[in-house]
Order: structure tokens, then C-alpha cells, then sequence
């Protein structure tokens, strides 16, 4: 414990909490930076924190905490703690964010746009399309060397797949570690020669039988010369942008938090700085995804049930927290599914987020829920807020309104029925795990980006800005424009990011300056094109139509805006190697007409048999139909819980050949469900069967024609509709229904005194469950 002069100034206080305590220990900093140590600076003493602060100081950048010596000396593996040294980085960035305080925790930092290295667009090589070249040449090596672990049918398969028997497969996950302009920089070469990685023989020599062999593929590809007819800008490699990621997000609480920077190994390590770290293994078919990320396939990502009862013990300390994830699920048809838990299998957890077709479920074990978090919270159906792409979604739990869901920084509306209450109930036993249940028997497919759990309930607001931060690791390009327009250190700037391990996301395109006093004077824009490796890329185009002017009354801070469209850019050789410029039909005084090249001609279509004009309503959109045709509210308790059993029992493509027995089945007992709440209502009922006796006999209230139209009437008409130019007949219908009312009512005098409501019921199920209403 620390017995030496206290703190004197708040922010050596923070100091001390934020970053002493945290790095003291003799397994971190302690062993060598005190005074009793061996290496200067001493910012861990134990004598005096103050004089430790002083000593600390001139290492730390608090403007910049990322930018810090501490974090620098730790990225570049001095005495990391973890096993990973971006871990590490992460981590110490995140103590001295907390001590630079509030100012710099809870709105970010600030980006500072320079210049960057003008360079022009060179030739380059391209990869070709097809693999032939590359399986005569590099395939051979990787699949007799690497297929052990990357290869689809290995024991323990490893992405990326370069060592896989297929060529087709091997060559798409390779192209990222071969250089093709410069051979022996390749990852494959370096990975053997400097990292010794799995080398068949001596290291040395199996380097360079790996070069030679890029070398030859690499000498039958000829470059691709920039078209000099081109009006292009400067240009720039992802790695020559401006970091912009980490900025703006509001993390004072964060008490777990998985950036998936990483991008090799086992292990996505928790960089939220709150010990234990509770670090997470990857297991199954999970693999990592370009720009921070892993993917799910067929795994999941698990910690240890010690490194998890923090969030036991720091959650039910404020009876509070939120769930923040952003996410890809792999699609909507996923039922069940476990995107983040924390818990001990099916039947026991503290919370779960989770994922029915196009809904996220919440289930929280609390004082008003049982041990497994049920009843769960679920968005609308209707809403569908669940979607297959990037989506930031938070869940935030309170004594006060128990769950909330957020989705895109937008409250969903969804109200939590059985509200907030206590966790004291939790468990300190259970493991947190993504894409899965910790019984493995809950696979969720997709792919997460960020997870962060707080112990508070984020506000609206905090939410706002995290979503506004996005998500992955993302750079502003500064394409220099200034050799075409006459404004001084003009560039276009872009922001740019790996989507995937597939292409860029190029977004939030504008015209900027760094000199203050820089003023565009109606400089003529149009038809930007994003080109890459020294041509135009023939997809993704998104600013082919832009048309504007750059203009002093829209040129903002030095900045105007072009356009709020992204676009996507196929990779192609690897974010370190792939060179992007941009081109312009027109800029300032420069032009060139770009010519659309001819659309090939649309091939014959097949001869396949046409499909049917008949289909078949969804699950919502059944029930809607019911809620519609009866006047009973789809969230009415008891249809609610009808509809919630039975909804998978019913249809969820509309094709006419998916139709089973088993939707009949469904719909009549929720039709049955939606009639009981008509009829038990007497308000209801009066209504929508006006002026019929329901007190009457079923032998008197069912007498003549008269008073069975006013039970068939009115259901023939919200059931089967009039003038479609398709519908049962209504007469075929109506004689039916009195079919079923005589034999139903064939009891006579003798019929139990409550006979007249339940025919009204069955008589109106079976309208209501009819096919008129199943078909579309």
C-alpha cells in the first residue's frame, strides 16, 4: 500500500488511480522505473506519487493519449504484460485517457489534418483473375508446407486459407501477403526468414525458396501504366492517411471492452483497462476480420468464469449497466441465436443479447425476471430492426425501465413490460461469451467489430456519440488537389476503411484546405472516380454523378462537403500495397470526357418454369391480418403469448411450395386465440357483431337466416373482402359456416347454457383461419 506524501493536485490524484496503481507491480513497470530501480524515468516510485507524476509527465501525451511514450515504448514490446503489444498499447492508452480526465474520456480527441508525402500515381502491378499463374508458381509451397493449419480441411483450421488444396480458395486468402512490386517483402517470405514460422528445413534458405517463387509469379505480370488522358490527383496509400479511429467515445464506465485489433492468434484481449483484463479465446471457426474485427462462424469467443465475475461484482455495485456492441449478423433467419451472454448455458444466465430472424432479445435475470432472464424483451416485429449489416446496437438496463434497446443510436420504442429491479440475484460462477452459448448449442453467425460493457446505463446522448464515433480502424486520405485548382494546400479528403477483408469503405467525401486563408473562388467540380493501383476501379463508383461548385459561401472552417453516398472498393493487394487516386471529368480548368463503356449485352434468359402469382403471408404478417380483420390489438396479452409460442410454426418465406400442414395448424389456433378476445370482450363484441343476442339459447339465437347474418355478415366481410380479382366465393364460404353453425347447434334445446358464445368463437375462427387469409 502507498504510505508516502498524498496526492497534492486533483489531477495527480488521477494520476495515481488511473496509471500508478495500475502500473507498480513488479511484473509491469515496478521491477525497474522506481527509485530503487534501474532505469530512469522513475514513474512508478513508491516514495512519492507526486514526484512520480513529475517523472511521468513528459512521457504522456494527454491531448493525445494514444500518441503518448508510454504507450509507444509498450506498442513496441518493452515489457508488454499481455501477449499481444497492440494489446498492451491499447491498454496504456486507456489509463492515461482516464487520467487526462472527462475532457478527453468523454468527448475524444482532436484530429489534426497535415499534409501528407505528395507523390504521383505510378504503374503498378495488378493480380490477375485468374489463379492459373499463381498455382504453377506459389500454390505449390502453400499447400505442401501451410495446409496443416490453413486449409479448409485441416484438423484445426486457421484462416486465412492460403495453404487449401483449391487454388481458387488459396489464391483469394493470399493475394494480401504477397508483394508483387517488391517480392522479398511479402509476409510469406518474412514470416519464414525473420520469424521463423513454420519452416520445412533450414529458415534462411525456405525464405528464399518462398521469394523465387513470388519472384516468377510476380515477373510474368506486366505493370499497369496510369492513362495519361486522365485528370488525376496525388496519391495515397491507406497507411499514409491520418489515423482517425478512437476519437469521441464516451467510455467513463466501460468496465470490459474487446477492439478486436489484434488480427492473429486465439485471443481478443479486453483493452478497457479495469482489471482482471477479461480476455476472450476464440475457438471453432472464428477468424479475424481486416480493420478490427473477427467473424463467427461456426465458434465462439469465451472467457474464464474468474476473469468474468467482474462484471458480477462491478454490475451489481451500481445495479445498473449497458451492452454495446457493433455487429454484422450473417443474416436474418437466425433464431435463438447468442450474440453476447453471460451465463451458464440454456437454462441459467445474468444477461443475454440475442437474435430471433429480424429482432434482438434482451433476457436480464433480475427480481422481475426468473434465474433465466425471462420473460425477455424483444423489438418489434414489425419494425424489423434487426438487419444483415453494420449496426450499432445497445442494450441499457436500470432498476427504474429495466432493458431499453437502441439500434443505430435510435431508441427502438420497444417498452419493457415487466420493468427494472434487482440483480442480486446474479451469479458470480457463469462465463461471458460471444456468437454462442457457453453450452456451444447457440451458434450466432456474423461478424462484431466492438463490445463494450458498461457498468451504467448509457443516455441517450452518450449513445448519440458513440454511434457518431463509428466503429474499426479508419484513416482520412488527404488526396492533394493543389496542381489543379488555384487554391493553396487544397486536397479532397475522404474518410477510409477496411469493411471487410474484402474491400475499403471510401465515405463523407470534401474539399478542404489547410491554409486558413484559403477562399475557392466558383471552381467548377465533377464526376470524381476512385482509382486503385494505376486504374480506374470499374465498380463502387458513388461520385461518378457529383456536379458541384466550390464556392466561398459553402467553404465552412476550410472545409465544403460533397457528398453523404459511401463506396466500396474491392481490395487488391492489401492495405500496406494497394495505391488509390482519384480522377476527375472535371476540376477547375482541367478536363477529360469520360466515356461509359459499352453494356454487354444481356445474355437470353433461362427457359425456367414461371413462378406462381400465389404466395403465402409471412408470421407478422399473418397476425397483422388477424389483428386487422378482428379489432383485437396484436399486442393483447393473451394473442401476444399465442403468437410468440406458435410464430415459427408459421411461415416465414412467401413462396406457395413452402407450404406445410403445420401452418394450418398454427393459424388456426391463433385465429382461435383472436376470436376468444373478441367474443369474451361484451364491448368488443357488440360492436363488430351488432345486434345479436349472445345471452339467447343456441337453439334461439341461431333460429333463422336473420340472426345468423349478424354473426356471418360481418365476417365475411373483414375475412374474405369483396370485389378482389381473386377470392373465395362468398357464398361457397357462407354456406360452409352454416354448415358448421347446424352442427354445431344440433344439440337443440339440450346445449350447455354457454353454447351460443362458443359458436360465435368457432364460427369466427374458422372464417378467420380460412386460406383467403393465408394466401396472397
Amino acid at each position: 500500500e502507498y504510505t508516502g506524501p498524498p496526492p497534492a493536485t486533483a489531477e495527480v490524484q488521477s494520476f495515481k488511480i488511473n496509471v500508478w496503481d495500475n502500473l507498480k507491480s513488479m511484473d509491469r513497470c515496478g521491477a525497474c522505473h522506481t527509485l530503487d530501480g534501474t532505469q530512469a524515468p522513475m514513474f512508478v516510485r513508491q516514495d512519492d506519487v507526486n514526484l512520480a507524476y513529475s517523472e511521468a509527465t513528459p512521457y504522456a501525451n494527454l491531448a493525445s493519449p494514444s500518441e503518448s511514450t508510454l504507450v509507444s515504448k509498450v506498442g513496441g514490446g518493452h515489457n508488454c504484460w499481455e501477449a499481444s503489444d497492440t494489446a498492451c498499447a491499447d491498454i496504456m492508452t486507456t489509463w492515461i485517457t482516464a487520467w487526462a480526465g472527462d475532457a478527453v474520456a468523454g468527448g475524444g480527441k482532436n484530429i489534426e489534418l497535415r499534409a501528407p508525402v505528395i507523390k504521383d500515381p505510378g504503374s503498378s502491378k495488378a493480380f490477375p483473375e485468374d489463379p492459373g499463374l499463381f498455382a504453377s508458381t506459389v500454390h505449390p509451397l502453400l499447400s505442401q508446407y501451410c495446409a496443416a493449419c490453413h486449409s479448409t480441411d485441416a484438423q484445426f483450421p486457421q484462416q486465412p486459407y492460403f495453404g487449401d488444396a483449391s487454388a481458387d480458395v488459396a489464391y483469394d486468402a493470399a493475394r494480401q501477403k504477397i508483394n508483387l512490386d517488391d517480392p522479398g517483402t511479402s509476409r510469406f517470405v518474412l514470416r519464414l526468414g525473420n520469424e521463423f514460422h513454420n519452416c520445412w528445413g533450414n529458415c534462411s534458405a525456405d525464405a528464399t525458396v518462398m521469394q523465387n517463387a513470388i519472384e516468377d509469379f510476380a515477373a510474368s505480370i506486366d505493370p499497369t501504366p496510369i492513362d495519361p488522358a486522365l485528370v488525376t490527383s496525388k496519391a495515397l496509400s491507406l497507411i499514409d492517411g491520418i489515423v482517425a479511429s478512437g476519437g469521441n467515445r464516451y467510455e467513463s464506465n466501460a468496465i470490459a471492452t474487446w477492439e478486436f485489433k489484434t488480427g492473429t492468434g486465439l485471443t481478443a484481449f479486453d483493452t478497457s483497462g479495469v482489471e482482471p483484463a477479461l480476455n476472450l479465446t476464440l475457438s471453432g471457426n472464428v477468424g479475424w476480420i481486416s480493420g478490427w474485427g473477427i467473424q463467427i462462424t461456426d465458434g465462439k469467443a469465451q472467457g474464464s468464469t474468474t476473469a468474468s465475475k467482474k462484471l458480477h461484482d462491478l454490475i451489481k455495485a451500481t445495479g445498473e449497466f449497458s451492452v454495446e456492441a457493433w455487429v454484422v449478423p450473417g443474416n436474418v433467419t437466425q433464431e435463438e441465436a447468442r450474440i453476447v451472454s453471460y451465463s451458464a448455458g440454456l437454462g441459467a444466465r445474468n444477461f443475454t443479447l440475442g437474435q430471433t430472424l429480424y429482432n434482438y432479445d434482451m433476457a436480464v435475470r433480475s427480481s422481475t425476471a426468473d434465474a433465466n432472464g425471462m420473460p425477455a424483451l424483444s423489438t418489434s416485429d414489425d419494425d424489423e430492426d434487426l438487419q444483415a449489416t453494420l449496426q450499432h446496437v445497445v442494450v441499457t438496463y436500470d432498476p427504474v425501465n429495466g432493458s431499453r434497446i437502441f439500434v443505430n443510436g435510435i431508441f427502438t420504442g420497444d417498452a419493457d413490460t415487466i420493468g427494472g429491479g434487482s440483480l442480486a440475484d446474479w451469479d458470480d460462477t457463469f462465463a461471458f461469451v460471444l456468437g454462442n452459448e457457453v453450452s456451444g448449442d447457440r451458434l450466432w453467425q456474423g461478424n462484431f467489430r466492438l463490445v463494450s460493457i458498461h457498468n451504467r446505463a448509457l443516455t441517450d446522448v452518450q449513445i448519440e456519440q458513440n454511434y457518431a464515433a463509428g466503429v474499426g480502424e479508419k484513416f482520412y486520405l488527404l488526396f492533394s488537389v493543389s496542381h489543379l485548382v488555384s487554391v493553396p494546400d487544397a486536397y479532397i479528403i475522404f474518410e477510409v476503411s477496411q469493411f471487410d477483408n474484402h474491400s475499403y469503405l471510401f465515405a463523407d467525401p470534401a474539399f478542404i484546405s489547410l491554409d486558413p486563408a484559403a477562399a475557392p473562388d466558383n471552381i467548377t467540380l465533377k464526376g470524381i472516380r476512385i482509382g486503385i493501383n494505376g486504374v480506374e476501379t470499374p465498380v463502387g463508383q458513388a461520385y461518378s454523378n457529383l456536379e458541384t461548385l466550390l464556392n466561398t459561401a459553402e467553404f465552412v472552417d476550410n472545409r465544403q462537403d460533397l457528398s453523404r453516398l459511401g463506396a466500396l472498393i474491392a481490395v487488391q493487394k492489401g492495405a500496406e500495397q494497394d495505391e488509390f487516386f482519384l480522377t476527375f471529368e472535371e476540376i477547375g480548368d482541367h478536363r477529360n470526357v469520360f466515356v461509359d463503356a459499352v453494356p454487354l449485352s444481356p445474355s437470353a434468359p433461362p427457359d425456367t418454369e414461371r413462378p406462381s402469382d400465389i404466395g403465402l403471408r409471412t408470421f407478422a404478417e399473418i397476425n397483422a391480418s388477424m389483428a386487422v380483420a378482428t379489432g383485437i390489438s396484436v399486442a393483447n396479452a393473451a394473442v401476444d403469448q399465442t403468437y410468440q409460442i406458435i410464430r415459427q410454426q408459421l411461415p416465414t418465406v412467401e413462396s406457395i411450395e413452402g407450404f406445410l400442414a403445420s401452418h394450418q395448424v398454427a393459424i388456426a389456433q391463433l385465429s382461435i386465440e383472436y376470436c376468444n378476445e373478441l367474443v369474451n370482450s361484451s364491448a368488443l363484441r357488440t360492436g363488430y357483431f351488432e345486434g345479436f343476442d349472445f345471452n339467447a339459447s343456441a337453439s334461439a339465437a341461431f333460429a333463422s337466416s336473420a340472426e345468423r347474418n349478424l354473426i356471418l355478415n360481418p365476417l365475411l366481410a373483414n375475412t374474405v373482402g369483396a370485389d378482389l380479382s381473386s377470392q373465395p366465393d362468398a357464398a361457397d364460404v357462407r354456406g360452409e359456416l352454416n354448415a358448421l353453425i347446424d352442427r354445431l347447434t344440433a344439440c337443440g334445446s339440450s346445449c350447455p347454457s354457454d353454447r351460443t358464445p362458443t359458436v360465435v368463437k368457432a364460427t369466427c375462427a374458422a372464417a378467420l383461419g380460412n386460406a383467403a387469409l393465408l394466401i396472397q
